[in-house]
């Protein structure tokens, strides 16, 4: 039974070694294992090494050994157990392809481990089968499947009880069906329950900067209407803080900043005492900026904050050109500096002038700029890159994003899409990543302000 619940615990990511297990099989010994206080003090002394780690341990225990106990005749020898078996055996027959029904299969008689890491790997962003349309869509979405082989499960043991009316002496019948029927809601009960996290049920939120701070870690791909509506409150925020910041910092160049050098030796006149302060006059220098937009799917939703922001911080750039993308390029300047942002960002959509519905290409992105938009790009500019480097297998032109970064001053890649999927399908993240001189993830506020901090300070 420990070792069952060592394997659950494991499937569930509660780190348990071995030797952690050896000891407890040997104090287990020197209690009552009919205590459940006692069994239960043995487990967490040697299981939870931290105070999260407890809070974890005890949902894993209480999971184990109370809401997934199985009645004792359904592990044994008798009929519940033979006719628990042949169900199992039917449900695997017809897995297939479907490891869903497989650890159902094993879930419902008395075997949980499998069952409890497919639902570990829907609810966590590990697992490398999660690609396509619904990587974006949430854990709700993916456990459809796991909901339709629960439903699938409820039917065949009732075509099994009902294949089998006249073998199964109806008391047994309907003991099997009961049994049955609760291990299945146990499965959908745990697949439809919010996942347990590691913080506090309730947090209290104390300062404008921990709701800021909150908000900053969700996905863009993933806001709704009012969180959409705070974040760009939180942009305005972030928009004020970095405008005061430069302004501070050119205020102090234009009275000059210290020349620590200088004043060094013209205290050399006054026995080594800086009577006289010595000066910079150098006048701050303001990074020039060329956007390069994908604006396809779930990318745009990244990039709209990002040309909200560089356009809002203007003043901090001596000027920001952009260009917007699908497989054609087109440059979009015009509408920022004839419109507000929020205006401006609703034409690129509608008013660019390429085909929106074309696959991406970011080779023939990069052939296009090169032949009619190379000149916007010198030693004076930072160039931006947004998108996540998917070119659906065409030519990723990598020699031109080459020439690129030799004639600017900086080349920097923002992907708005989870790194784990970095490498993975149609994606030239490994190719372009060796080019560029910095590659930043970029899916929610905090590290697109990361960015902007350290572009603009």
């Amino acid at each position: 039974m420990i070792l069952q619940f060592v394997a659950c615990a494991r499937a569930a990511e509660l780190r348990v070694s071995t030797a952690e297990v050896m000891d407890c099989l040997v104090q287990i010994r020197l209690v009552d294992v009919l205590d459940e206080k006692q069994v239960y003090a043995v487990l967490r002394a040697n299981f939870a090494k931290s105070r999260r780690e407890q809070r974890r341990f005890d949902h894993l225990y209480h999971l184990f050994f109370h809401e997934l106990q199985v009645d004792a005749d359904a592990t044994g020898a008798g009929s519940l157990a033979v006719h628990s078996d042949a169900i199992r055996d039917s449900l695997g027959a017809v897995a297939g392809d479907h490891p869903e029904l497989a650890a159902i299969a094993d879930f419902i008689v008395g075997e949980p481990t499998t069952y409890l890491q497919l639902l570990q790997e829907i609810q966590t962003d590990g697992d490398s089968r999660r690609q396509g349309p619904g990587s974006n869509l949430g854990a709700l979405v993916r456990r459809f499947p796991v909901l339709r082989a629960l439903n699938r499960a409820a039917e065949l043991v009732d075509r099994y009880l009902a294949e089998h009316r006249d073998e199964i002496h109806w008391e047994t019948r309907r003991q099997v069906q009961r049994h049955l029927k609760q291990r299945i809601t146990v499965a959908r009960n745990l697949l439809t329950r919010e996942r347990m996290t590691d913080r506090p049920i309730i947090r209290r939120y104390t300062t404008a900067d921990d709701r800021t701070d909150a908000l900053g870690n969700l996905a863009f791909n993933a806001l709704s209407p009012s969180e959409e509506s705070r974040l760009r409150e939180a942009i305005g925020q972030l928009v004020r803080k970095l405008k005061d910041t430069v302004g501070l910092r050119y205020a102090a160049r234009n009275r000059g900043v210290l020349d620590v050098k200088k004043t060094l030796r013209r205290a050399a006149r006054y026995q080594g005492v800086p009577v006289e302060i010595i000066r910079k006059k150098k006048p701050p220098r303001k990074a020039r900026i060329v956007v390069l937009c994908d604006i396809s799917g779930s990318v745009w939703s990244s990039a709209r904050f990002m040309l909200n922001i560089l356009y809002s911080l203007q003043a901090c750039f001596d000027r920001v050109r952009s260009f917007v993308f699908v497989a054609e390029v087109a440059e979009v300047t015009r509408f920022f500096e004839n419109h507000s942002v929020d205006r401006a960002i609703e034409k690129v959509l509608t008013e660019a002038g390429i085909d929106y519905g074309a696959s991406t290409d970011y080779g023939l992105t990069l052939r296009r700029f090169r032949r009619h938009h190379m000149d916007a790009v010198n030693k004076k500019t930072t160039v931006i890159v947004i998108g996540d480097g998917r070119s659906n297998y065409a030519n990723p032109e990598e020699r031109i994003l080459e020439e690129i970064r030799e004639r600017c001053r900086r080349l920097v890649w923002l992907n708005p899409e989870t790194e784990q999927f970095w490498y993975t399908g149609d994606s030239e993240m490994r190719t372009y990543q060796s080019i560029c001189n910095e590659v930043w993830p970029c899916r929610n506020l905090n590290q697109l302000s990361a960015f902007i901090k350290d572009l603009v300070l």
